[in-house]
């Protein structure tokens, strides 16, 4: 029988201040930018907008102290596959290891870098390649020459990103910090000057959207329901950092202190930023910009003080962001396959450290080839879609798993009790369950092939685990 512990380990090499940097980086997206403008159009009020980015926020945090509790009692490289592995067992560990391979994390990684080549070739235009072959599909579904340049450099972004992280986690989170730092210096420019500005109107914060009529309180529910999911998904990517957690500078104490402060961080920002753009324009200029595809709320209130330059700045500024997302996706999901492939359930030689710069080479490699195949199928955000209430499961059973532990483990030193016990971990596994049922019913569809996209894995787990019972 072979040995299924992973006795290799990575190099603990990341500092504090840089674990920190990574957790603000993995969460602050193209969300920044983009969501106060569909997240208006559904509640139509700008109140309701700050009360959806406060109440996602809060939610989200509730979630990273509870994670917290169990990433510093089960601190190490692969994050929730190895805190899964202690608590429900190998084969939950598999399904959420390979939901990550198959869509969640590459698709991020292939949808992030794709916004970037996006925004770099709406300042330099790309050469348009082959579009007499644009409409080549399979299916119906693909089309790999669409847009063919724009995806060539994005697969070449992600390409360059990997040999980066390959390098070193040190040089990686050096990188990280450095945008994450030049990401959080823009958006304060654009936050203290847009504040300031005479273009700020504090009273368009009191000022619905024309024709507003008030929903009653079980169509408000619905419509704050539906607007948090996007605030959701702008928070999306605090539970990132236990990946590397076998590679963080005294993890045990220190995962807890990066969860709560890249969270609060986080929050901090996107209030602040959206309370701009909300006082800058009326919420009726940005519902219409909801209608519109080649606008973006951030862009237009930029314009608002700042004029052509303003668009300009933050169209450098959405560069630098979504580079700096796609870099440090990157650098942490790998660390889930190098954990899996040390069990003997992922490919062969995954598990490698690269002799010179003690890196996971081969899950990284791993990584890129599969993301880039979905660059070119085009249909990341689609996936993604389908997989929301996925997310939302394993976040869940991660918060789940503070109660299986202290029943499992009772003597165990924790580092770190979640706060407010038992009731926030319970409010958050709520809210999980919500959304998941909410899911199932109003998107079977999306729901099902989110499943099946999953169960493709399962093959996979019996032939690996078949050749570590022979």
């Amino acid at each position: 029988m072979s040995n299924t512990n992973n006795t290799k380990q990575l190099a603990a090499a990341i500092t504090l201040p840089t674990a920190i940097a990574l957790i603000i980086s993995s969460m602050i997206g193209s969300g920044v930018y983009k969501k106060v403008a569909p997240m208006s159009d559904t509640l139509q009020s700008p109140w309701l907008v700050m009360i959806c980015w406060l109440l996602g926020g809060l939610i989200s945090l509730a979630g990273a102290i509870s994670n917290a509790e169990v990433a510093s009692l089960l601190a190490g490289t692969g994050g929730e596959y190895r805190y899964y592995r202690t608590i429900y067992g190998k084969f939950f560990a598999f399904v959420f290891g390979w939901a990550n391979f198959a869509v969640i994390k590459t698709a991020a990684i292939a949808s992030i870098a794709y916004v970037f080549t996006q925004s770099f070739n709406s300042l330099f235009p790309l050469p348009e390649l082959l579009p007499q072959w644009a409409g080549v599909n399979i299916g119906g579904w693909f089309y790999p020459f669409d847009n063919l340049s724009v995806k060539l450099f994005t697969v070449l972004v992600i390409v360059l990103l990997t040999f980066v992280n390959i390098r070193g986690v040190k040089l990686g989170g050096q990188i990280s910090k450095l945008l994450i730092i030049l990401v959080l210096l823009g958006i304060t420019t654009i936050i203290v000057f847009g504040l300031s500005s005479g273009q700020a109107d504090w009273s368009r914060l009191s000022q619905n959207a024309t024709g507003y009529v008030s929903p009653g309180w079980g169509g408000l529910v619905s419509a704050m329901f539906t607007a948090m999911l996007a605030a959701f998904w702008a928070y999306e990517g605090w539970n990132t950092i236990g990946y590397i957690g076998g590679e963080i500078q005294n993890p045990n104490r220190n995962l807890p202190i990066i969860l709560f402060w890249g969270v609060m961080t986080v929050i901090t920002v996107y209030l602040l930023a959206n309370l701009t753009y909300l006082v800058l324009l009326p919420v009726d200029q940005l519902i219409e910009i909801r209608k519109s595809t080649n606008s973006i709320a951030a862009v237009e209130a930029i314009k608002s003080f700042w004029g052509a330059g303003g668009g300009y700045f933050i169209s450098i500024l959405i560069l630098v962001t979504t580079l700096a997302s796609t870099h440090t996706t990157i650098l942490l999901a790998a660390r889930t396959y190098f954990a899996m492939a040390g069990e003997g359930v992922f490919f062969k030689g995954a598990d490698e450290i690269h002799p010179k710069y003690q890196t996971p080479s081969k899950a990284l490699i791993y990584q890129c080839i599969w993301t880039c195949g979905l660059v070119f199928s085009g249909s990341f955000d689609q996936l993604t879609d389908m997989l929301i209430f996925a997310s939302f499961l394993f976040y869940g059973a991660t918060t789940m798993g503070v109660f299986i532990l202290r029943r499992k483990m009772p003597d165990a030193h924790r580092p770190y009790r979640v706060w407010g016990y038992p009731v926030v971990p319970v409010v958050f596994i709520f809210f999980c369950i919500v959304l998941i049922g909410n899911t199932l019913i109003n998107q079977p569809r999306e729901a099902l092939l989110g499943i099946g996209l999953i169960a493709t894995g399962l093959p996979f787990y019996y032939f690996w685990n078949k050749k570590l019972q022979d």
